[in-house]
């Protein structure tokens, strides 16, 4: 099972352009069973340049979104596609006082071999703001029994945020990501449970071309 996270930068390249196919095909040449993507803007777009039309019908019919900044030309936030059907989708409000809203998208989804649990996030950019973030997804996590799958861009900056999931999300992804065209920083990650365990991950560097961000790419399996 192949997983997919990467921050899109609303679709925009370094060439300053708004391009949502090549996002698209780079994300179909991986072949992923589920993506999370985040920044994901419509805000000034025409309806036929809707981001989240374009990436359902180009990754997927199965898609869960939230719309943390709502506005009257659109709005911003992240999405989570996956190959086959999601179900009890929930939207959990991890925004921290007067900071940008920040929310959690949690399902269940119906792989073939079984249910997994998948949360998709993108946390914020303050030490503080996240570390309460932390407490509520720890909290969310504590005692689920499915096997669970925590992605997304985590602004991971100092390495708090796996430190502090580390006994209920042991494993992970640790790639340098962002800036695109010079990776220094493991912000955007992919955690999971004992139950998870991951075969190997990557990250494309070809992914430079059309955002800030590279992309994180796991291949999993249930232990």
């Amino acid at each position: 099972m192949r997983i997919f996270s990467w921050n899109i930068h609303a679709g925009i390249g370094p060439d300053r352009r708004y391009d949502l196919s090549r996002i698209i095909d780079l994300i179909r040449g991986h072949e992923p069973d589920i993506i999370a993507l985040q920044e994901v803007d419509s805000r000034g777009r025409r309806a036929e340049e809707a981001p989240l039309t374009a990436l359902k019908q180009g990754l997927g019919d199965h898609a869960a979104e939230a719309r943390t900044i709502a506005a009257p030309d659109g709005h911003y936030g992240h999405v989570l596609i996956s190959r086959w059907p999601m179900r009890e989708i929930q939207l959990h409000d991890l925004s921290v006082g007067r900071r940008e809203p920040r929310c959690a998208i949690d399902a269940q989804v119906q792989t073939p071999l079984g249910t997994l649990r998948v949360i998709a996030t993108h946390l914020g950019l303050g030490r503080g703001e996240r570390n309460r973030q932390i407490d509520t997804l720890r909290a969310l996590l504590s005692g689920s029994q499915q096997p669970t799958i925590l992605l997304g861009d985590f602004n991971d900056w100092d390495g708090s945020v796996r430190r502090r999931l580390a006994d209920l999300l042991p494993s992970g992804t640790g790639h340098r990501t962002f800036p695109a065209w010079r990776p220094l920083l493991r912000l955007d990650r992919v955690h999971v449970d004992r139950q998870v365990t991951i075969l190997k991950s990557w990250v494309d560097p070809a992914a430079r071309q059309a955002s800030d961000h590279l992309p994180v790419i796991a291949d999993i399996a249930q232990a």
